[in-house]
């Protein structure tokens, strides 16, 4: 598909968001954030409360991304941007994003044989990416004294915040397709 349908966009909320609302903002019944209302939070922009996921695909996010990258200090921005740019080369190494995306959807840890299997990664390359992703702090390596060893590795707090990525892309490659590249 190059165009978009003029079908209405599908609402794809956040985990412990309301989609009956549909406006993305946490429900009661789910605890998004256990620090007191007092004040903004730090990613609050003009009172909102959303991310830029929560807020759906085009310009809307664009703009409130903007305005986060917009209201930072200098050396805050700085920080940022190099986190990100540190994420995005992370997510360009070979099959790092087929990992983190196995762990999305994944409901309990995986063992090195599971994720070997379910991607048909190489050993070593998959060795290699898993070492990144832990090293990245974005998954937990526990190790069990068996026989024959076994190995898992869970998602951290950090990389369950970039889950909702993922559900945003299911969104849109069920809504389009990419134009063949130079095959």
């Amino acid at each position: 598909m190059d165009e978009p349908s003029n079908e209405s966009e599908p609402n794809v909320d956040a985990p412990g968001t309301d989609s009956a609302s549909g406006d993305g903002r946490p429900n009661d019944a789910s605890p998004v954030d256990d620090r007191s209302n007092d004040g903004p939070r730090e990613t609050d922009l003009d009172g909102a409360d959303e991310s830029p996921l929560d807020r759906g695909p085009g310009a809307r996010g664009q703009d409130h991304a903007r305005k986060l990258r917009n209201r930072l200090a200098p050396g805050e921005r700085e920080r940022v941007e190099g986190t990100v740019a540190d994420l995005l080369d992370l997510f360009g190494r070979a099959h790092a994003i087929a990992v983190l995306s196995t762990f999305a959807f994944a409901d309990e840890p995986l063992r090195f044989s599971e994720l070997e299997r379910r991607l048909e990664i190489p050993a070593n390359t998959l060795s290699v990416r898993l070492d990144e992703l832990v090293a990245a702090g974005l998954l937990r390596r526990e190790s069990y004294a068996e026989v024959p060893p076994r190995v898992e590795y869970e998602p951290t707090e950090k990389a369950r915040a970039l889950f909702p990525a993922f559900g945003h892309l299911h969104v849109w490659a069920d809504k389009y397709d990419l134009d063949p590249v130079g095959e």
